[in-house]
Order: structure tokens, then sequence, then C-alpha cells
């Protein structure tokens, strides 16, 4: 199933595979498009209600599909807590591989279901912010809402 409406981050895409979320796409090119799907339908409440600065965590089950290590980053990411950042190398060293922060980077580019799974939340060892798959602009203004800066609605 699929979903698509505009948020306060642009026109969201939802799939689910019936039980579970399986990608979130934050450029979609419809987004009059929806479906009765109950879990579409509660994930964008999750989203809206998380662009509003009253949700820090979602309920959603996820189900990303990727290789075992990808998993392992993805599940990591899923650690760091909301108003949090951690960086690439901090990751690779939380799954047990310290000299993988480029493989980290790369398995954050490819997550299926961002924000949801906050790949928003890493940084660069000295601090910066670096490549976000939706743009820097997206990834500066999701980290301020978590810092309590402002709402996206």
């Amino acid at each position: 199933m699929f979903g698509c409406r505009n948020t306060p981050a642009g026109p969201v895409g939802i799939e689910t595979d019936g039980t579970h979320i399986t990608a979130l796409h934050l450029k979609c090119a419809s987004p009059v498009t929806d479906c009765a799907d109950p879990l579409i339908a509660r994930a964008f409440r999750e989203l809206n209600e998380y662009f509003a600065g009253i949700r820090t965590g979602f309920d959603l089950p996820l189900a990303p599909a990727g290789t075992p290590f990808q998993l392992r980053v993805w599940e990591a990411l899923q650690r760091i807590p909301y108003g949090k950042t951690a960086s690439y190398g901090e990751i690779a060293a939380a799954i047990g591989r310290p000299n993988a922060s480029r493989a980290v980077g790369m398995a954050n580019h490819r997550n299926p279901i961002p924000i949801l799974i906050p790949c928003h939340r890493v940084i660069g060892a000295d601090g910066s912010l670096t490549g976000y798959g939706s743009g820097l602009e997206l990834k500066r203004k999701l980290l301020d809402l978590e810092d309590g800066i402002h709402a996206l609605l």
C-alpha cells in the first residue's frame, strides 16, 4: 500500500506491506494520492505530531529491507535519543565495527525509512552537518525541531 500527503517537510510518501512500514519517501510526485490503509493514516498522524513538536518518538512497526550490516546500523540509529546526535564513528563503534564509519555513512544514505529511523541525527565527527538525502536544509530543520527551536507546523 502507498499513501502520499503534504506535510511540513513537503510531500511525503509512505509504503507498507500491510503490517509494517517499509519505506518513507521525503519526496513523492503526487501528494494527493491516499489510501484507506489504517497504518498509513497512523503514520501520518504520528509524523504530524512530530512536526508539531509534541511527539518525541514513534510507535510504528517498521520493516526496512537491507543487508545485515544496514539493519544493524538502522537499529543503532533508532537508539539515538530525540534531541541528540551521534557521529558516524560513534554509530560504527556502537555496532562493533569501529573502523566502518564510511560504511555507516552509506547505510545511512540507503535508509529507506528516514525520520522514523532518524538518520538526520547523524553528524560529522567535528559536529558539522553532513549529507542528507533530502538536503541539509531539511536536516537542520529536523534537528532544530528536536532541539526545541521551532516546530515545523
